[in-house]
């Protein structure tokens, strides 16, 4: 192997707060973007109200890490990388929670989601099928919570450590 045919090695990454909050960023994007083109399928499918609701699970969840991600990015704050790692988990929890709903579209179980199910005349799934949506729901919704309290921890810790030298 000649000299300037090095072999291409990637030294190991590590994370930090705003590389994380970056990849934030990028999953509420996308989040949104698959919520826009899924509202483009929603008439196709066999329970349009189910999957109604995963278009709309898809935008305002995306929304919601947008936000959480560009305040992390542009605002001091004192959260640390073992909260951003939680609010990744927490992303991933929220992408099989909106996919779920995607399959529920097909499936119409109606446990977890019962008023639109109720609305889209599904009479359930299967037992897998309703375990899943369940799982996946209960999953996101852990996850969002704790995501969003670390956030407010983060800048509540921040807000009273400098609270005192800025008066």
């Amino acid at each position: 192997m000649s000299a300037c045919h090095k072999p291409f090695t990637r030294k190991p990454s590590v994370m930090s707060v705003h590389s994380g909050s970056r990849q934030l960023l990028i999953h509420g994007m996308l989040l949104v973007l698959v919520g826009l083109v899924w509202g483009l399928v929603v008439p196709g499918t066999p329970f349009p109200r189910l999957a109604l609701g995963a278009h709309i699970q898809f935008v305002t969840n995306g929304m919601l890490f947008v936000v959480l991600a560009t305040a992390l990015l542009a605002l001091p704050h004192s959260v640390g990388i073992r909260s951003v790692w939680v609010m990744l988990a927490a992303a991933y929890l929220t992408w099989s929670m909106a996919l779920s709903e995607v399959a529920n579209s097909w499936w119409g179980t109606n446990q977890m989601l019962s008023i639109a199910a109720t609305q889209a005349g599904a009479t359930g799934g299967e037992p897998w099928q309703e375990l899943v949506v369940n799982l996946t729901h209960v999953g996101a919704g852990l996850g969002l919570i704790v995501a969003w309290l670390l956030l407010v921890v983060g800048f509540v810790r921040h807000a009273s450590s400098t609270g005192s030298q800025e008066a």
